[in-house]
């Protein structure tokens, strides 16, 4: 090969390979190109806002705005004016459109539902992307003293916090239709332990300080309470530090609350064995029967009293069956039927239990009302009694210390159980409150038994007062018995006697906004043990009943007859006939 052709050779070759080169240089930049546009295309890409958004925010209503400038003559500055509130809760659209007011960023949003307004606005902060976070109290605060339970659901205490206390909140059980909440999961201090978590209703607190630290002054209860007083300390408490924001009374699906009751009362053995009180009721126009479940002994081996009360449950009454035949037959009778529990004066569990009981003098006989114990067992039997019997209404008998409890406050070695550091008058309230919730839930309405003594205008030693009670329990019955009003004539006078006690219970019901049913138990036994005797007939209870009627007590009526006297029910069984 000539030398001319291998120049022409390598010549050409040279020319192949930078045309290769180019080629590969050009793929590359392609590919570079490729790579820089997928990049972009990445990490310049913008989420779209979400359009659906949720109304959230610290309590059950949600503010919503108009956004403008004030009319002629006030300060220029745009202002933020609310316009209508949203439940908590509620889907909320948002649309394009921000103004920041005052250093606060509002959103556009519309579907509000608020009428007669365009261009409405809502706190950024409080629309949030799932339905989880709508709720965002952090703290709530105690305005009404509160149990706080062991468990989401249930009558478990696991501890108390007094008005005015600061509770870390840590979750909740449901939020309502209203867009509150019905219990707030909440951390608290539990004496010297460390911090624990329980359940609390949300109906006692308040969202600031300075709305738990405030009294309830409305229809001057306050003022009014304030001047309810002995002349001297009787160690029941004072009035005034009771609580008195109206307690809403409730009404059941099923089971209509029995506002006037011409009640007959029975106790275990004559509920295991009615037949011949159904005869009379039948006969007359009774429309609810008092019947016992608890007084001493047990009327039937409750499955809370084995776990609670194992005396109870070895000594009870009767057997389940026939407590329950007897029961089944006074429904059927179509009668308003309430189940008695006496609470506090309970000498079996007391045996039971002695550290729960006040000792005094040497000895633990009375169940404490500070005890939590006490609390949780009275309440879970009566649970259990709606479930098993059908009990339209739980009546609490014995809501109180005992009646020597001057006498013991006096004597300084006495240990009443006090552990959170309460007034009588309050642990018998704070004792009312847990009771009502845990019965209603249960299905059934409260109601509580109280001495006379509690409308004379003071504190008891035993810490009983009409409007502390009265204001929580759907129904309070006072017991104030003509042998036991204390004046040298008033068993002998029925009608006197109970139209002037009937007067001061009717001003301490008008204390309140919405009281109890006034329920009241009327002599219904011969008064042998004063001079002179007088036996209670027909005449002396119908005078007992038009003395309440007389002084404005409303709720009806129960005659006391320990013994169910037959013979005297049937003496008697007029009163129970509408006139």
């Amino acid at each position: 090969m000539s030398r001319v052709e291998r120049h022409a050779i390598k010549e050409a070759e040279k020319k192949k390979t930078a045309r290769l080169l180019r080629i590969r240089d050009c793929a590359v930049i392609f590919a570079c190109l490729i790579m820089v546009f997928i990049y972009i295309s990445t990490t310049s890409k913008v989420t779209p806002e979400p359009e659906y958004v949720y109304a959230g925010g610290k309590t059950k209503d949600v503010p919503v705005y108009l956004i403008g400038i004030p009319a002629e003559g006030e300060e220029s500055d745009v202002k933020a004016i609310e316009v209508g509130q949203l439940v908590r809760g509620t889907s909320v659209k948002k649309v394009l459109g921000y103004q920041v007011v005052d250093g606060v960023s509002y959103c556009k949003v519309d579907n509000t539902g608020i009428e007669g307004a365009a261009d409405l606005y809502m706190k950024e902060e409080n629309l949030v992307l799932s339905p989880d976070q709508v709720v965002q109290e952090t703290e709530v605060y105690v305005r009404t003293p509160v149990t706080i339970y062991a468990e989401e659901t249930g009558p478990a205490i696991a501890s108390f916090a007094p008005k005015g206390t600061c509770l870390k909140v840590t979750g909740y059980d449901t939020m309502l239709a209203d867009g509150s909440i019905h219990k707030y999961k909440v951390e608290y201090q539990k004496g010297n332990d460390k911090t624990a978590e329980g359940y609390v209703y949300s109906k006692y607190l308040a969202d600031t300080q300075k709305k738990a630290d405030k009294v309830y002054k409305k229809n001057g209860i306050y003022d009014k309470v304030k001047k309810d007083k002995y002349g001297y300390d009787l160690y029941g408490g004072k009035a005034k530090n009771l609580d008195y924001y109206p307690y809403e009374k409730p009404v059941i699906d099923g089971n209509e609350f029995l506002y006037d009751a011409r009640a007959m009362y029975l106790n275990c053995a004559a509920a295991a064995s009615p037949d011949n009180y159904i005869d009379l009721i039948e006969k007359t126009d009774c429309n609810a029967v008092v019947v016992d479940i608890k007084d001493g002994v047990l009327a039937w081996p409750a499955k809370t009293a084995k776990e609670w009360s194992p005396k109870s449950y070895k000594t009870a009454y009767t057997s389940y069956k026939k407590y329950k035949k007897g029961v089944d037959k006074l429904k059927a009778a179509g009668v308003y039927t309430i189940g008695r529990i006496v609470v506090f004066n309970d000498p079996i569990y007391a045996k039971d239990h002695p550290e729960d009981c006040i000792k005094y003098g040497g000895k633990a006989y009375w169940p404490s009302a500070y005890s939590r114990d006490v609390w949780e067992y009275n309440v879970r039997l009566a649970q259990e009694a709606v479930k098993e019997f059908g009990f339209n209404e739980i009546q609490f008998d014995y809501v109180r210390f005992p009646e020597n409890s001057y006498e013991m406050s006096k004597n300084s070695k006495t240990k009443f159980r006090n552990t959170y550091d309460e007034e009588k008058g309050q642990a018998v309230q704070n004792f009312c409150f847990y009771a009502a919730d845990q019965i209603h839930e249960a299905g059934a309405y409260f109601s509580v038994d109280v001495f006379g003594e509690s409308v004379y205008g003071y504190m008891t030693a035993y810490g009983q007062y009409w409007p502390g009670i009265s204001n929580i329990v759907d129904a309070i019955s006072a017991m104030p018995y003509t042998d036991h009003m204390g004046g040298q004539d008033t068993w002998k006078n029925p009608y006197n006697t109970m139209k002037n006690w009937g007067k001061k219970a009717k001003k301490m019901q008008d204390y309140l906004e919405h009281p109890a049913a006034a329920r009241t138990w009327i002599t219904g036994y011969n008064t042998p043990h004063w001079n002179p005797t007088v036996n209670y007939g027909e005449k002396e209870l119908k005078a007992q009943i038009k003395g309440l009627e007389d002084a404005g007590l409303e709720g009806g009526f129960i005659p006391w007859n320990v013994n169910n006297d037959l013979g005297k029910y049937k003496q008697y069984k007029a009163i129970w006939n509408k006139d």
